[in-house]
């Protein structure tokens, strides 16, 4: 969480990603690849690798981040909005305040490594901060909004993020900020996979909460 800078504290995540980041590390090397007109992020999904429109290792990145995407989405899909703002007990964030926090996350890693601020700037920190944070600001301001309201700015932040992508190239996504998670050397591969990682863990919160809510509903088992 952060409240205008990330806290970093990802020790499990690095053990995890160090083989990944290792392995790629002479990745920068290879030709880069000719960008043409991407296609939609529906083709091919369940074919992880290059994309066209993007350089090899960032097409690849792209492939793992639309599948998992893909994911989440079918997870809340046809979801109310009593259901989205459902809160299980006094610690726990509803479904709509983690769809939120996703994109605030992103937001934060588009200005990181696009921008190559440390923090958000003092807009997004008044966006984005109480989703980010999450806990008991979260709980009492996000709530009232329909699925297509969290859609809408999860695909329009995604849109910002390919687009930025397209404009870079595998070197870019090896190039090392020198302290970051941990306060260790971390390529922007790592951090745009931790984006990634992230969608997976807080879509496992997201079903569980879902099971909670079957749970409690009447005439369910």
């Amino acid at each position: 969480m952060i409240t205008g800078k990330i806290k970093i504290d990802r020790r499990n995540f690095v053990k995890k990603t160090s083989v990944l980041a290792t392995g790629l590390s002479g990745l920068a090397m290879f030709p880069q690849a000719t960008h043409a007109i991407e296609k939609s992020p529906e083709d091919n999904i369940h074919q992880v690798g290059p994309k066209e429109g993007f350089s090899p290792q960032v097409g690849t990145l792209v492939s793992m981040m639309n599948w998992m995407r893909m994911v989440v989405l079918q997870s809340v899909k046809d979801i109310t909005r009593q259901d989205l703002d459902y809160i299980h007990d006094q610690k726990s964030n509803t479904i709509g305040s983690m769809l939120l926090h996703l994109v605030a996350t992103e937001v934060f890693f588009q200005a990181n490594t696009f921008e190559g601020r440390k923090e958000y700037n003092e807009s997004e920190k008044t966006k984005w901060n109480i989703p980010m944070n999450l806990g008991e600001e979260a709980r009492k301001k996000i709530k009232g909004n329909e699925l297509s309201y969290y859609l809408d700015v999860l695909q329009s932040t995604r849109e910002k993020t390919v687009a930025e992508f397209r404009k870079r190239d595998d070197r870019w996504l090896m190039s090392v900020d020198p302290t970051f998670f941990n306060g260790q050397p971390t390529n922007n591969y790592c951090k745009w996979f931790h984006v990634c990682e992230h969608e997976s863990n807080h879509n496992g919160q997201i079903k569980w909460i879902k099971g909670r809510i079957s749970g409690a509903k009447p005439g369910r088992d």
